[in-house]
């Protein structure tokens, strides 16, 4: 009996399907709270001038997060592990300290979100929502376990589900101008302000931790190490699969968050999520803002628990130390209660946080490059020269970008 199960177990790995799911949860950290504060203002402030970065960080996300899968498949470790194995205790040192910091950027945005959402449902305070933001995001991690993954990614699905219907319904609710989103396809600025937002625009999408956690999701379900070539060829097809629909709905629901705010709020002068709110309640009815409102809500508790798995394999990977989840649930969460107990502006703090990803962003995608490239460490799944031109071009583009933001920022 114990053979026949483990043959059917074979069967259904071959067919590939099984593979189905990982790119959901860290297409999670694509739809997060950060994106909600950058893409409404973006599109209150510019209207549709900056649909183009939307698209073109979508397509790059795709990119990534198939490579980030495929590293952890070919290797079968995940890539901070790789960043420790290869290169000196120094270098992965300083590369574990700036993703942590990107980890607790991440997570100063999802709880500052959920906070928010809480607020804007049920009047809680922004304190006490974020404990509660806090303390849903650990229950969720409960079902994280290698046993139970396929259940976390159901539960992370079912939230992603909410997200996807909030905003949609939301956009399509404000109409917006066909002709002036093809006109937003154009690539181009107005002002060191709009780069700031399209910085943190690619922050917000193109995500670190994602890049980080995506590689580790792979390796903690399927155990690539253990699959011989045909399999992990397999695998590497229903991961493409994966990413594509994952990614694809990501960027929907991103695209939507900024035709909102250019058709419902444009003009308005609208830079906060409590005022995107109580325009859209204004200009499209209570039903329309309730709905972005539980949108947000789910944003939040989902992107917390996705964050905080993803500071556990870059604490797992880089230093080969682990933590409690609710010890690193409470040092991730620290920050965000600061910043909600200092009454600071939280979407101000959404965008800066999300200024700060986009930074961390080169960190994680140049190794990414280097070790997809090496034969010698991929095997037959090397990248090809197209693959490579083409990551490296998005590292060399998104640097260059958080350059000429310093660059106009100070000047």
């Amino acid at each position: 009996m114990t053979i026949a199960v483990q043959g059917r177990r074979r069967m259904r790995l071959a067919k590939g399907p099984i593979l189905l799911g990982p790119a959901f949860v860290a297409g999670i950290a694509y739809v997060d709270p950060g994106n909600v504060a950058t893409n409404t203002a973006a599109g209150s402030r510019y209207g549709y001038l900056l649909v183009w970065v939307v698209v073109c960080a979508n397509l790059l996300a795709m990119l990534v997060q198939y490579l980030s899968a495929k590293v952890g498949i070919a290797t079968g470790r995940s890539l901070p592990q790789l960043c420790r194995e290869h290169y000196s205790r120094r270098t992965s040192g300083l590369l574990w300290l700036q993703a942590e910091a990107v980890a607790l950027a991440t997570d100063l945005a999802e709880v500052l979100g959920g906070a928010l959402a809480l607020h804007l449902l049920f009047g809680v305070p922004l304190l006490v929502g974020g404990v509660i933001t806090g303390l849903v995001s650990m229950v969720l991690l409960v079902l994280q376990k290698p046993a139970t993954q396929h259940r976390y990614e159901r539960a992370i699905i079912a939230l992603l589900a909410v997200i996807v219907l909030g905003f949609l319904w939301s956009a399509f609710a404000a109409g917006p101008s066909v002709s002036a989103t093809a006109d937003g396809l154009v690539p181009r600025f107005q002002g060191t302000e709009s780069i700031l937002l399209a910085t943190g625009m690619l922050g917000a999408t193109v995500m670190p931790h994602a890049i980080y956690l995506h590689s580790a999701l792979v390796v903690h379900r399927f155990d690539p190490a253990r699959r011989d070539d045909a399999v992990k060829t397999r695998l590497l097809r229903t991961t493409r699969t994966d990413v594509l629909i994952a990614m694809t709905v990501a960027g929907v629901v991103n695209l939507s968050m900024v035709l909102l705010a250019a058709a419902a709020l444009g003009g308005l002068g609208v830079d906060t999520i409590e005022g995107t709110h109580a325009a859209m309640a204004d200009q499209l009815g209570a039903g329309v803002a309730v709905l972005f409102a539980l949108a947000l809500l789910a944003s939040g508790f989902a992107s917390s628990s996705v964050g905080t798995y993803a500071g556990t394999v870059i604490l797992d990977g880089f230093l080969r130390r682990r933590l409690a989840l609710p010890i690193r649930r409470l040092i991730t969460l620290a920050p965000a209660l600061v910043i909600l107990g200092l009454d600071v502006d939280p979407t101000r703090a959404l965008v800066i946080s999300q200024v700060v990803l986009s930074f961390g962003i080169p960190f994680a995608l140049f190794p990414l490059v280097r070790f997809t490239r090496d034969r010698g460490l991929m095997g037959r799944f090397v990248n090809t020269r197209l693959t490579t031109t083409a990551a490296t071009a998005t590292a060399v583009v998104v640097s260059g970008l958080n350059g000429a933001l310093l660059w106009l920022t100070f000047a």
